[in-house]
């Protein structure tokens, strides 16, 4: 499911083609003005997919460059994510041909970069981590700048620099005055990539996730374990030098706690923030199956909660739940997409929260098969895909405050209730 400005809606083709599609449209449309595309693409990640198109040069490669970890590389993960990326190249190429076509390179800012590490064991340069780590393997990404005619081509920038330098640099480079309500971290890159020769201040970066926090200098990291490595002479953080260098032990140690300190970093064991629905500057919400909680014996189409769906609803008293906090008082629309066999067609389900209620009955049949594997190049863990339509259930009024939001059925007449996917409120 893809959705577009809160209504959901069907892509065509393979996700990253489609994606670069309507950048191209957008740049078309809005040529004769100022414009900011920000186009993400979600690959290379699992579930390792991607047309024959691409597959086809890397399916009987040798892969010559390894994972940092020998033995712990999946030959089939690698090819795929190579594939990906040369998908990813021939989009680009897209993109820029586009900006040349309508005569708007010495225009236009572009910036290529990466959230985060490999997603999984593959060649990485010889650095330390993977994606979740916060050493340089896990937070180290490439990010290239281009503005024809300003910023020179094959030119180096050794600084350190990261994702919150640029709103700075952009504001900075396109002349933008901006005013933000809270102090920003990141720093305009522009003396560095215009050459206007700064004198450039040593500064640190902070990684975090997971209670793993690491700081890392123009020379110096400090991983989370209190480990410190130069990372001018190694790079692959294979020497600990924290007994060497005390005083440089003792500068990121204590920016280190500083900065906890600052940020208030204090993770629950329990994350008891509500699901939020109905906020007024948005006319609908979206409560997956991803969000909820399940009770009985309803099982997750895969481990992973992201894309999946509740299967196994056989029993009348099992149930799945929101902890909801409605943001505002109003009526919505509510849509269940489901799939249900034929046999098992006229269950009755009630969507209830804090007295307010609203029932409906499943009287069409939709048993799709689970698709998109023949595109897979590895084995996923994650759930496979199935068409899921929409059940309309009616309007419901809903008040202002925090509650349960229930889902479940009052009458099962066959052997299952449905499969369930997401649950749609559209105010009204």
């Amino acid at each position: 499911m893809l959705e577009h400005n809160g209504e959901l809606v069907r892509g065509e083709g393979y996700i990253i083609d489609d994606l670069t599609d309507h950048g191209l449209d957008f740049i078309e449309n809005n040529s004769d003005r100022p414009f900011f595309l920000y186009l993400p693409y979600n690959t290379p990640h699992s579930p390792m997919q991607v047309p024959d198109r691409w597959w086809e040069k890397y399916e009987d490669m040798d892969i010559q460059q390894g994972g940092t970890l020998a033995g712990r590389e999946d030959p089939q993960h690698t090819k795929a994510a190579l594939a990906m990326c040369e998908n990813i190249d021939w989009n680009v190429g897209r993109i820029l041909s586009k900006l040349d076509e309508l005569d708007l390179a010495e225009n236009t800012i572009v910036i290529y970069f990466s959230d985060n590490g490999p997603n999984g064991h593959r060649w990485n340069g010889g650095m330390k981590g993977t994606k979740g780590s916060t050493d340089e393997g896990g937070v180290r990404s490439p990010m290239i700048m281009a503005w024809e005619g300003k910023i020179k081509t094959g030119r180096t920038i050794g600084e350190i620099a990261s994702a919150i330098d640029l709103l700075p640099t952009l504001a900075d480079l396109a002349g933008v005055q901006y005013e933000p309500e809270k102090p920003l971290d990141g720093i305009s890159l522009k003396p560095l990539l215009l050459e206007e020769d700064p004198d450039w201040q040593d500064r640190l970066i902070f990684s975090f996730w997971r209670d793993r926090l690491s700081v890392r200098s123009q020379d110096y990291r400090l991983d989370h374990e209190g480990q410190l490595y130069n990372m001018i002479e190694d790079p692959g953080q294979k020497m600990d030098i924290a007994e060497d260098e005390p005083e440089i032990l003792q500068w990121l140690s204590g920016s280190r706690d500083r900065w906890l300190q600052e940020i208030a970093v204090e993770l629950p064991d329990e994350d008891k923030r509500p699901i939020t629905i109905g906020h007024p500057g948005l006319a609908y919400t979206q409560l997956p199956a991803r969000d909820a909680k399940s009770h009985g014996n309803l099982l997750r189409s895969s481990r992973h909660p992201n894309n999946s769906f509740f299967t196994n609803w056989k029993d009348p008293e099992d149930m799945i739940t929101w902890d909801a906090e409605v943001l505002a008082d109003g009526r919505f629309e509510v849509v269940v997409y489901y799939t249900c066999p034929e046999g098992d067609i006229g269950s009755l389900i009630e969507l209830e929260f804090n007295g307010a209620s609203l029932n409906a009955k499943i009287e069409t049949a939709h048993d799709p098969p689970a698709t998109g594997m023949e595109n897979d190049r590895s084995p996923r863990t994650e759930s496979y895909v199935k068409d899921f339509i929409p059940l309309h259930m009616g309007s419901i009024d809903l008040e202002k405050g925090r509650g349960t939001l229930t889902l479940k059925a009052l009458d099962k007449p066959g052997s299952q209730v449905m499969d369930f996917r997401l649950l749609m409120l559209k105010r009204i």
